[in-house]
């Protein structure tokens, strides 16, 4: 086999099969699976852009990578240099622990939230050894026999073997808004291609068996990958993270320049030696300083906090694909859904078949069948229940061609052909249908559709509509002359049978969960290809309160800028296409609500790609399922609402570090600032400063599993940078002013050496900065009415028990500690307790001011 299948450009001219298979090297029974797997050793697999897997080691050693690691390293570097080895040798310890932290737990969530991701795969059916089966996409590869069908993704640039009405949405690659027809015949200009589908595009309707000529990075996709890809949009609370990053960063450099630079004003007096000494230090002590300042654990905190959470989604039912989508799932205060199968129980039965004037009529079921049967095209639950309704016999007739359905037209048609020559058999909504209609059949007779039957036709249609069913309309016309292939402009003078009705019930229980979503801040939109009568009747009868009511024609005629003043206003928006569809989540979007669209459907991706969260199900179309960023194991408001409180619960675990942190830790770094200006001594050692650090950030680790209030999850919240600020300028100074006390004491009242008030100073502030966690992480009393999970409790303590005891023992000789005397660590718990209270007393008051 040569390497050049990719270049083998005349695949679309050759007419007989024999040929392709020839050139490809396959058959009518597809690959082996040996040769299959021969075949991606050679070429690779079947993906565009691969995310390399990094070797365990590399993956371990990227962890250095961050700036503070590498500012880290510069400081041990600079101190072995200056002959200051002990300094060295317990950065470079400290550095080293902080990886391995951080790589453990990453990596560990990591691992998990793949495993996940990987049960909602893109899949397709390929014909191996001559039996069909499932495989991955990225597991085909050149000469596989694909069989596609509607809903489908097209996982290969392939030539079509046999084809039965298919159809193609291209606008993912060439920009056409209309589906394209293919076939399984070379035309005669080869710029067409109508013979070829491509990779990015999906099947609007028609089935085809295609034998695969392209994949990966030699598709026509993947080479202009990099013109039509487009990366991510980062989610609200990504973009406010990166803010919140920068103000960090903008602190810190002003923080670290001012306390470098105000040690060399202080000491430019001292002899070049001492001066040298105090020059280390000081750069030592702003690096320190920096590194305590800076939350350099968020995005670790981060990665874990979702990771799990979306591992306790899934056993709820929900799959998370994209990690950074669940703080959105949390903030969504909107969800605009389908009503099939959330509202309804989607067991949709045939009611009643009548003609216009409401009288049953077999003639209606009997063509609504002939249609149901022969239909290739998207799948339908309303053809399904058509054809478990009743069996009925079509042994007589012979299908012809197919004009598949498409949002515009809201209607198909079938050509058949039967005892009395080719007939067309149309159904579609009744709007539609009635604009195509000429004559309407009344007791085998075929009579002129005049405006006093259509009144009547349609009389009858909204009573039916009224009463929750689902309603379509039925027509044939008699084909005078036959043709090979027929087109839509064949949809036209048809003759009038009459109407087909379903009944899809309301859901058991979601009265209920509609009310939940409510009390939890969520409104519902209901986003509908059906008519509003419908919608109207399921609305009312599971509870959903109905604002205001809005048809897919209306909106057609009015600019975004009037939608988007309009949409909040509207709980229904029915007869709706896709395009219509995104409109609306654009224009919810646009009035700054955090939007969620719950769809399963072909004409559900583009609202699903521009919703903040995209939510579908796991039996949903593949270009529905790729386009979510969340995926349901089964359509139900319920698993919903637990996903939302779960997100909910992410973002809250997320927000107590980054609370926490700014606080008490940038409060104790800021006193260290502070105190450069009136002691003679730097008020902690740079070594003694990363050591209260990595013990606080051990104790914090644990945040990800922590208990959150049913107050925080009951609504939606959203990332916002200034209520942070305001927090950080409120409980900083508190923290500094407690900071100053401990100095005063030490320095003042007790007159301690520099290193009893190095330790004195390290034990008060890991205590504050530990257990401070305790009153932030809860609006509530801590320990009484809300209490933190055991492994925060445990962590906590624990981690300021270390960090007291140390000073105590012979490692704290290394740090350079000493033991304080009882006296002043009874002060220092003293004013641990007293900052606690502080703390518990200016958090009541300023929650009566700022909300979240």
């Amino acid at each position: 086999m040569e390497n050049s299948f990719s270049d083998k450009l005349n695949y679309y001219s050759l007419t007989k099969t024999e040929d392709l298979f020839r050139e490809f090297s396959s058959s009518q029974k597809g690959l082996s699976e040996k040769e299959a797997k021969q075949r991606l050793i050679k070429f690779g697999p079947n993906i565009i852009s691969k995310r390399e897997e990094i070797n365990i080691f590399w993956e371990f050693f990227s962890h250095f990578k961050s700036p503070l690691v590498f500012i880290l390293l510069l400081a041990a570097l600079v101190s072995a240099f200056l002959g200051e080895s002990i300094n060295a040798i317990i950065i470079a310890v400290m550095i080293l622990l902080s990886v391995i932290l951080d790589f453990f737990e990453e990596h560990s969530a990591g691992r998990a939230a793949n495993k996940l991701k990987e049960t909602v795969k893109t899949t397709a059916t390929v014909v191996r050894n001559g039996k069909e089966r499932e495989i991955k996409t990225a597991d085909i590869c050149i000469g596989d026999i694909v069989v596609l069908n509607a809903g489908d993704l097209v996982p290969a640039d392939a030539r079509i073997i046999s084809a039965d009405d298919l159809f193609v949405d291209q606008s993912a690659l060439t920009g056409e808004s209309f589906p394209v027809k293919k076939t399984d015949k070379k035309e005669e200009s080869s710029t067409e291609l109508d013979n070829i589908v491509f990779l990015g595009t999906n099947v609007i309707s028609g089935s085809a068996t295609v034998l695969v000529v392209r994949t990966g990075k030699e598709t026509e996709f993947g080479k202009i990958a990099s013109t039509l890809i487009k990366p991510v949009e980062k989610s609200e609370f990504e973009i406010g993270v990166g803010k919140f990053g920068f103000f960090i960063a903008k602190i810190v450099f002003f923080l670290v320049l001012f306390i470098f630079f105000f040690n060399i004003v202080r000491h430019l007096g001292d002899d070049p030696a001492a001066m040298e000494r105090r020059l280390l230090q000081s750069f030592l002590f702003a690096i320190a300083i920096a590194v305590g300042v800076t939350p350099e654990l968020l995005p670790m905190i981060m990665s874990i906090t979702m990771a799990r959470g979306s591992m306790k989604m899934s056993k709820k039912g929900i799959i998370v694909k994209r990690l950074a989508a669940i703080p959105s799932f949390g903030s969504m205060d909107v969800l605009c859904t389908d009503k099939t199968g959330t509202l309804t129980e989607n067991k949709i039965a045939v009611v009643t078949y009548t003609n216009i004037f409401g009288e049953k009529s077999e003639d209606v079921l009997f063509h609504a069948y002939l249609n149901s049967f022969y239909e290739k095209g998207i799948e339908n639950p309303l053809d399904e229940a058509l054809l478990r309704f009743r069996k009925i016999s079509v042994a007589k007739f012979k299908k012809i061609d197919e004009l598949p359905f498409d949002f515009n037209r809201k209607m198909m048609s079938i050509i058949v052909e039967g005892p009395e020559g080719q007939l067309l058999i149309t159904k579609g909504g009744p709007e539609a249908i009635f604009e195509h209609c000429r004559f309407y059949r009344f007791n085998n007779e075929k009579i002129p559709l005049d405006a006093k039957a259509q009144e009547k036709g349609f009389s009858h249609y909204h009573e039916l509509s009224s009463q929750g069913y689902r309603v379509l309309a039925v027509a044939v016309k008699k084909i005078e002359k036959a043709k090979k292939e027929y087109f839509k402009e064949e949809e036209t003078n048809l003759e009038l049978l009459g109407f087909i009705s379903f009944l899809d019930p309301p859901k058991k229980g979601v009265k209920e969960v509609l009310k939940e979503l409510f009390d939890i801040g969520i409104e519902v939109k209901v986003i509908t290809g059906d008519n509003e009568l419908v919608a109207q009747k399921i609305c009312n009868d599971v509870g959903l309160k109905v604002k205001g009511v809005v048809l897919g024609k209306d909106i057609d005629a009015i600019g975004d800028e009037f939608l988007k003043e309009k949409v909040d206003g509207i709980t229904i928006f029915a007869r709706f296409s896709p395009a219509q569809k995104n409109r609306v989540v654009r224009a919810l979007r646009a009035e700054n609500r955090v939007v969620g669209y719950l769809g399963d459907g072909i004409n559900d991706a583009p609202a699903l790609k521009s919703a903040d969260v995209g939510i579908s199900v796991n039996n949903a179309v593949d270009v529905a399922k790729e386009s979510a960023d969340i995926v349901l194991t089964k359509k139900d408001l319920t698993s919903l609402r637990d996903g939302v409180l779960e997100g909910r619960k992410v973002f809250g675990n997320t927000m107590k570090y980054i609370m926490m942190g700014l606080s008490s830790n940038f409060g104790n770094m800021f006193s260290a600032a502070g105190a450069i200006a009136f002691l003679p001594f730097l008020p902690m050692l740079p070594i003694q400063v990363l050591l209260n650090n990595f013990i606080y950030d051990i104790s914090q680790v644990t945040i990800p599993l922590d208990n959150v209030d049913k107050e925080w999850i009951q609504k939606p919240r959203r990332w916002n940078l200034q209520f942070i600020k305001k927090f950080m300028y409120f409980f900083g100074p508190i923290s500094s002013f407690f900071d100053f006390t401990t100095f005063f004491v030490l320095f003042y009242v007790f007159h301690v050496s520099e290193s009893i008030f190095q330790t004195g100073w390290f034990m008060e502030s890991l205590a504050t900065q530990a257990l401070v966690i305790h009153f932030i992480r809860t609006r509530q009393l801590p320990f009484i009415q809300s209490t933190a999970s055991k492994y925060l409790l445990l962590s906590t303590i624990l981690c300021v028990a270390i960090g007291w005891i140390i000073p105590f023992t012979f490692i704290g000789k290394f740090f350079k500690f000493q033991p304080l005397p009882p006296i002043i660590i009874i002060a220092i718990v003293l004013i641990v307790a007293v900052y606690l209270i502080f703390i518990e007393v200016g958090k009541r008051i300023f929650y009566k001011r700022h909300f979240f």
